[in-house]
């Protein structure tokens, strides 16, 4: 007999080789009519996979992402069965779940049609309602590169041959439909109710722009159709929200063609910018952070010390120097440590808080780029913790409750992930053991629930991660904790103990904007152009009915801006009506009605972005009302 520790810490006995469905079905016949798939010791598995020894195990549903995953997954081979049953020619290359669905890669001697689409989605129909078994079988090295070679399958060809002569090769067949795949997947096609064919799109084979193009069908799909109409819902909100077309609307950035890439921000967007860095600023003095610049081309040697040079180099960008081999950096702990290395410190000294906005470049593929979402430059509002070991618990929390305040401003829910360390790291052991166990210590002390990432940390360190939900329910990442034991050692970083002898100190990584860029590319479509009154380029517009009104409007403009309250006057000779359209159009916070009886009583009609006409007030009073506003950040 074998035990099976479920996911209440419940543990049952089963005999060996019972399967993960098996359980499920002894569990509740409920519970087994929603699995979709099996967690076994944190790896995620098929449902008819054979439990042989004692395990943890966690029956996964839709809800649980693992089972989502698993789903997707099966839904992309049922995409790539329609497409070889119509199109026999089309050769498969990689077909994964992605976070928010799936996509398939396709080489095609002609593009795919919309028409197309619609005939591959009628097919996909088909193969569900046959409900075909998918099931999982394993294949020798030769037994494998045969059958694939049998299918004229070049791309699954070259996948096999990479392989470790030690892993498994794992194929899964539904029908006559076969494809060389790790899993897992779902038990059979007919689960995949409610599924919709999204978009076409160029992919370079495994990325590489050297290789050859070819075409990516992304789709998602649900248990039911009820879930599909709310995705879809959800996705044409989404393009209304686009922050690209928002960004246009608004006068906010721009990507040129002479800079792939690299965003040209315009006065309105500059705006936004600056009153979050100068936020940014206000809140690290409040905590005791200097601020600190380093330069954008450092020497190639302090990459390779770094250790950035082995793990960000096709990404970095490269010039010389009297002679010398220099870089445009990636990322900003190099100077960080080169700024503290630069005198000898005492354990008083520490904590060191030492805040950056940044400038990094990255070279991203031109078929990734989007927006201010992936660009080629930008922001990061970094900050470098220098702390005694003793210091590490404390310094996380507050960094924890910074972040917390921070996303709290712009009504941010969120959710917090530990990446542990990866395959690719550097140090010892025991010292990723100590910088994994401080921060999983600082998030319990703070009862904070948390998902764990294994093998997703930085090459120098564990990281938290922070997700942002924004207001239709997507999650963006964005800040990160990183405890580093590493750098320190590498940059031979010290400081004078309470004892008199040198210490190692320990360092702190940390962003919460992430990128300045990506994060006003987020703000832009959580708030879908309505920033709140704080933020938004204009906060005010006077509008004045006639032009015996324009000084009155000039008088109040000169009053609010001494106030440093952002206001613009609508002096064209328009109709009334055209111009509060407009002004609404622009998502400005306040319209002011200017006209006799303003002008008699000194005041202002009150139009509001959010609660419509709020009628006449005192010019001061609504001033008192909007400087408030803006002091509290008001969302």
């Amino acid at each position: 007999m074998i035990k099976v520790r479920l996911k209440d810490e419940s543990i049952k006995e089963y005999p060996k080789n019972t399967t993960v469905l098996e359980i499920a079905q002894d569990i509740s016949s409920g519970l087994a009519r929603v699995a979709l798939a099996g967690e076994v010791n944190g790896k995620v598995v098929d449902l008819r996979t054979p439990i042989t020894e004692n395990v943890d195990l966690n029956i996964l549903t839709f809800d649980d992402q693992g089972g989502k995953l698993a789903f997707w997954h099966s839904t992309t081979h049922i995409m790539a069965q329609a497409v070889t049953r119509l199109f026999p020619n089309a050769k498969l290359a990689i077909g994964p779940a992605i976070d928010n669905g799936f996509y398939y890669d396709f080489d095609m001697d002609r593009p795919f049609t919309p028409e197309d689409l619609e005939n591959i989605e009628k097919e996909m129909k088909k193969i569900v309602k046959e409900d075909l078994a998918i099931e999982r079988f394993v294949l020798s090295r030769n037994e494998a590169l045969e059958l694939v070679k049998e299918k004229n399958a070049d791309y699954k060809v070259e996948l096999i041959n990479d392989l470790s002569e030690d892993e498994t090769i794992s194929f899964y067949k539904q029908g006559e439909f076969v494809d060389l795949c790790a899993g897992p997947h779902i038990i059979s096609t007919g689960k995949v109710k409610a599924f919709k064919l999204l978009s076409i799109a160029g992919a370079y084979w495994r990325g590489n722009e050297k290789n050859k193009m070819l075409q990516r069908i992304y789709g998602i799909s649900f248990l039911k159709k009820s879930q599909l109409e709310e995705y879809l819902d959800k996705l044409e909100e989404a393009k209304k929200r686009d922050h690209r077309k928002i960004g246009r609307e608004l006068d906010l950035f721009s990507i040129q063609e002479e800079g792939p890439g690299f965003p040209f921000f315009h006065p309105n967007g500059m705006i936004i910018r600056n009153e979050l860095e100068n936020f940014w600023r206000r809140e690290h003095e409040k905590r005791d952070y200097y601020e600190i610049k380093t330069p954008i081309i450092l020497n190639q040697e302090l990459w390779q010390r770094s250790g950035h040079w082995d793990h960000y180099k096709d990404n970095m960008y490269f010039t010389e120097i009297d002679g010398e081999g220099y870089a445009v950096k990636p990322m900003n702990c190099p100077g960080s440590l080169l700024v503290y290395r630069r005198k000898m410190h005492s354990y008083r000294d520490l904590p060191l808080r030492m805040g950056e906005l940044g400038l990094v470049h990255r070279h991203e593929m031109s078929g990734a780029l989007h927006g201010l979402m992936r660009v080629r430059t930008f922001t990061q509002d970094d900050a470098h913790i220098f702390m005694t070991p003793e210091q590490i618990k404390e310094e996380i929390l507050g960094v924890i409750d910074l972040t917390d305040y921070i996303y709290n401003i712009f009504g941010f829910k969120y959710h917090v992930e530990l990446s542990t360390r990866p395959e690719d790291s550097m140090g010892s052991d025991e010292a990723w053991e100590a910088a994994t166990n401080a921060l999983k210590d600082a998030l319990d002390e703070k009862g904070m629930d948390y998902k764990i990432n294994e093998g997703d940390g930085a090459f120098y360190g564990p990281k938290i991660d922070f997700h942002l939900e924004d207001s239709i329910g997507r999650t963006w990442q964005c800040g990160t904790i990183q405890l580093d034991f590493q750098m320190p050692e590498r940059f031979d970083l010290t400081y004078i103990g309470a004892d008199g002898e040198k210490h190692r100190p320990v360092m702190i990584h940390r962003v919460i904007f992430g990128s300045i860029e990506r994060f006003i590319g987020i703000l832009t479509e959580h708030f879908a152009g309505a920033f709140p009154t704080w933020l938004s380029p204009v906060q005010v517009k006077i509008i004045p009915i006639t032009d015996r009104h324009h000084d009155y409007a000039q008088e109040l403009s000169n009053k609010f801006r001494n106030e440093n309250i952002r206001i613009e006057v609508d002096y064209r000779n328009e109709k009334i009506g055209y111009k509060i359209r407009e002004a609404q159009m622009h998502r400005v916070p306040y319209m002011l009605i200017v006209g006799d009886k303003e002008i008699e009583n000194g005041e202002v009609a009150v139009r509001s972005r959010k609660n419509g006409d709020l009628g006449s007030v005192g010019t001061d009073e609504f001033i008192a009302k909007i400087i408030e506003e803006i002091n509290n950040k008001t969302c």
